[in-house]
This record gives structure tokens, sequence and C-alpha cells, in this order.
């Protein structure tokens, strides 16, 4: 039932309203189940109990503002005034009418005991049964010796944290194996403060793969930035370029098949060649002999190598690009492979062919050796390292140890590996390909649906965050 304005008393009717709604007070009010000892109690009851029993007349109104002016002059004559201000004095008032109860008369809650800290605070907003205001209790538990301590404070009005959303959308592409090569971009909701152990959780259980075979790394359209370690924080995670899981290929057992379960492919395919499409290579020339490389780049040798014996298998994670400077771009599927240390350039070349055919265009026969393309170590400590064409065991030097170090921890080591191809060998082979091919996953929309409307909590929920156990240091000395 409305209130009658009585000239600039909006803020006055908008908190009776309110007041006459809160349940419990307004059934008290207006049942007479309250012992006061001032007549702006006494006003306020018989106005609520006007409302409920609709036998409310503007003269009930009328007298209840002439009673607050008369108790306060802040609220004399017909000024606007701030709702939450009358409100607080009103309650004020209230608890002066009704009179004070003792801290030790209202109900206890339970207490919180810390774990981990010299000093543990826990909040409880206990209501008083019958007066205002409500009393706060801090209760606070040393983990040692358990000594508690109580502390009551009155208030009348508090201020609630909101609580924020904890994670945000992030979506990650899984390069998985079977058959064939498949990318999928899932959506995951990541914690806002979390580090990448807790992502490469969420991968693995999104791709249904052990976490510790996870490889997380950012891949740009220009190649590869950077491999994501576990103790680094999640926050830039995906900022500067889009986050890739690789699943590595299944380790070969001794004395089996080269990973002929993952994927079935001759030793030297029959259709790889080099003649046919006028490529001479990449010689000593340009890199492969004793000079200073590629461009005056350092190239690699596994004449420099620490362990002169190869052995073991590593896994290497590869994109092609294509142009140079400001004009190169990544382009067809990135990879993963394992490979020997020991293997040779003719054979690594191959292998990366092989993994790249459902791309390769035309029916190309082997003829002669020599480099389709350059592979560069990125990520290395040197600013541009090169594997050398004529190293008879290119994966075997310094370099290739200092990047499996680099590789930081969580997930299996790895080398990131770029192979540059020039423009027009890139044509001839692989025509106007771009970027792969990723099928987007029902929890990318989902995610982005999610992340994408404005937060919302309940009072409860600020309720939980605001009396929520705190770690206290104590004070130097005590």
């Amino acid at each position: 039932q409305g209130l009658r304005n009585h000239g600039n008393t909006c803020f006055m009717n908008a908190v009776v309203q309110c007041l006459s709604n809160t349940a419990p007070l307004a059934e008290r009010l207006a049942l007479g189940r309250y012992r006061a000892r001032g007549e702006v109690t006494h006003r306020l009851a018989a106005l609520v109990r006007a409302l409920w029993t609709r036998d409310y007349t503007p003269q009930l109104s009328a007298e209840f503002k002439n009673i607050v002016s008369k108790h306060s002059s802040q609220f004399r004559g017909n000024a606007q005034h701030d709702a939450l201000e009358f409100l607080l004095w009103l309650l004020d008032r209230m608890h002066e009418d009704l009179g004070a109860a003792s801290p030790a008369q209202h109900s206890r809650g339970p207490t919180q005991v810390g774990r981990c800290s010299p000093r543990v605070g826990a909040r409880g907003a206990v209501p008083a049964p019958v007066t205002l205001p409500i009393h706060f209790r801090s209760s606070l538990t040393c983990p040692h010796c358990l000594k508690q301590s109580n502390t009551f404070d009155p208030f009348l009005c508090i201020s609630l944290p909101i609580p924020l959303r904890q994670t945000r959308a992030l979506n990650v592409t899984l390069v998985l194996q079977g058959e064939r090569w498949r990318f999928v971009r899932v959506g995951l909701a990541v914690p806002l403060l979390g580090t990448v152990a807790d992502l490469r959780e969420l991968v693995a259980r999104e791709g249904r793969i052990p976490a510790e075979q996870v490889i997380l790394a950012e891949l740009s359209p220009r190649g590869f930035l950077r491999s994501l370690a576990d103790p680094e924080a999640l926050a830039a995670a995906g900022e500067a370029a889009p986050v890739y899981a690789f699943q590595p290929p299944p380790a070969r057992r001794a004395g089996t098949a080269p990973c002929s379960d993952w994927l079935r492919l001759p030793a030297r395919p029959a259709w790889i060649g080099y003649e046919s499409l006028g490529c001479s290579g990449i010689g000593a020339g340009r890199g492969g002999g004793n000079g200073p490389g590629i461009g005056g780049r350092l190239t690699a040798r596994s004449s420099d190598c620490l362990h002169r014996a190869p052995g073991g298998r590593i896994l290497l994670l590869l994109c092609n690009t294509a142009g140079t400077g400001p004009q190169l771009t990544r382009f067809g599927p990135p990879l993963v492979l394992r490979e020997e240390r020991g293997v040779s350039w003719e054979q690594l070349q191959q292998n990366i062919l092989a993994q790249l055919r459902g791309v390769l265009r035309g029916d190309v026969r082997p003829q002669g050796t020599g480099a389709l393309f350059r592979i560069r170590l990125a990520g290395g400590s040197a600013p541009c390292t090169y594997l050398s064409p004529q190293d008879p065991r290119p994966l075997c030097h310094p370099a290739i140890d200092r990047a499996l170090q680099l590789s930081g921890a969580g997930g299996p080591p790895h080398v990131r590996l770029t192979a540059e191809w020039d423009m027009s060998t890139k044509e001839r082979l692989f025509g106007s390909i771009q970027d792969e091919v990723v099928q987007d996953a029902e929890s990318v929309r989902r995610q982005q649906q999610a992340h994408g409307q404005q937060h919302s909590c309940t009072l409860d929920e600020c309720f939980q965050l605001y009396t929520k156990e705190e770690q206290v240091r104590a004070p130097p000395g005590t």
C-alpha cells in the first residue's frame, strides 16, 4: 500500500516501505512484540500496523514525520534527504527506544580455527533476537595452543564485498593424433589466479590424455613464441598468441617398428622427390659448410656436440613458415614428432615431409639429395640457430641440449623447430594452403557465453565472502 508524500518525503516513505517488508521486524512492530521507551518506535509501529491491516491514512504518515522532525532537526522541513542516511538514523533511534542487550545474550555461531598462520580471525554476524543493532563477533584462535578470544562490535550497516568472477574463458587448440592429424579448439574456464599446471590438468581432462603428456605452447601467425611451464602464472597465457596443446606420439618400445601405431609411414616415402621441382637445396655455400652460416647466422653442427655418442629419442614441435621479414607467415598444421638423436638430415627431412603428406600437392619421385627447407631452432639461447643440411647428425649438438633444458617444468621435454620455406617452393609443394583447419567444440561457445554475460551473485554469496576466515599476522614482539 502506498504512502502519501508530504513534501519531499519520498526518502522517508522508501525506508518505511523497506522496514515494513522486512518480515521479522514488521511482525514484532505490527503485533506489539516489543518494549520501547520512545515515541519514534511507537509511531513507526503504528504506521507499519496500518499498512498491513489496510487501515492507513495520510494522517498516520504525517504524524510519523512530525515525530521524526521533533527528535531530529536534520529532517525538519521539506528538504530532500538521502534514504540511507535516514535509515541509519531511524535504526539507531529504535535501538535507543528498545534498549540495548548484552552481547553475551546473543546466539553464538561456530568458531573457525586456522591451520597455517600464527593467528586466524573468523567473522560471524550474529543477529540480536529483539533489539538493534546487530553485533559483529570476531573470533581469534591460535593454531598452536587453540586459545580463543571473542570480541563483539555493534553495527547498523555493513558494506558487503561483491564476489568477483574467479575464472576467464581461454580457447586451447588440441593437436591430437590418430589415423590422421586432428585439430580441435576447446573452451576452458581457467582460474584467474591459477598457474599453467592448472591449465595442463584442464587440457588433460578435456582431451582425455595424461597430464604429464601435454605440451603447451603459444603459436602465433609467425611461428612459435614460447612453451608454457607449470610454475608460470596463468594470467598472461593466451594473450600474446593462441595456446596449442600437443599430444606426443607414443614412445617406441625397444625392438618394435617405429611408431606404427600412430602413423604407418615408410622410412623413405616413394612420393618424395626434389629434382622434378627444380630445387637445388641448401648446400655448403648457404651455411652447410664451415662458414658463418646462412645469412651470417649461426648454423649448428654436430661436430660441436659435447656428447658425441647420439642416443635416445626426443620430441620435436614443428611449424612451417614461408616468406621473409614482415611477410613471414606460418602455414599448414603444426606437428609433433619423436625422432632419434642420431637421425641424418635427409631422414629428418623425409620424416617431416611424411607428416605433411596430407597437405602436399602433386606426385613427386625421389631424385638426388638436398634441402627443401631450412630448419631453425626456435627459442634457443642464440638469436637465430639453424640446423645444417651437411651435418651427419643435426639433432646432436649443444643447442638442442640447451633447448631441452629450457623447455621448462611440466610436460615432456621438447624442442621447437621452424621449417622455413622460400615462397616459390612453398607454392609448388603446398599451393595456397594457409593455417590448419580447426574444429570448434561446443565448449568454446558455452564458455564465451558464460563469461560474456554480466557477472551476478546472491546476497548469501556476499555474506559468505564477508565472513570468510582470514589469516591474521601477529604484530612484532607478541
